[in-house]
């Protein structure tokens, strides 16, 4: 298993749409997420900043192609048109990221 923790910005006025969407996750979204062996996932906003901060467990052997083809499902395609507009990612995240992936510096069970 493997802790990933993630982030990005939130554009200013879109924090109750973000929470609104969120709330009511689509069921084949859940269900694409599982399907790419992502367990205990949460996404955590830090106000007034408008900072999102992302973690789950990767139970899988193959990140890449779990992540590949959760970019090929079409629901969240679907999904991250609506989502992805409303963010904003740091200008200092890696190459190829829309969500900056972060370094574990601590971990406590």
């Amino acid at each position: 298993m493997q802790r990933m923790g993630l982030c990005i910005g939130l554009k200013a006025g879109q924090v109750a749409r973000y929470r609104d969407l969120h709330a009511a996750v689509w069921p084949d979204v859940l269900s694409a997420i599982s399907h790419a062996n992502i367990r205990n996932y949460s996404i955590f906003l830090k106000e007034p900043e408008n900072l999102l901060f992302a973690y789950w467990e990767y139970v899988g052997t193959d990140f890449e192609q779990d992540m590949q083809v959760m970019r090929d499902t079409p629901v969240m395609q679907d999904w991250w048109k609506i989502c992805d507009p409303l963010q904003q990612p740091l200008a200092t995240r890696g190459e190829g990221e829309w969500w900056a992936l972060m370094e574990s510096v601590f971990w406590c069970a």
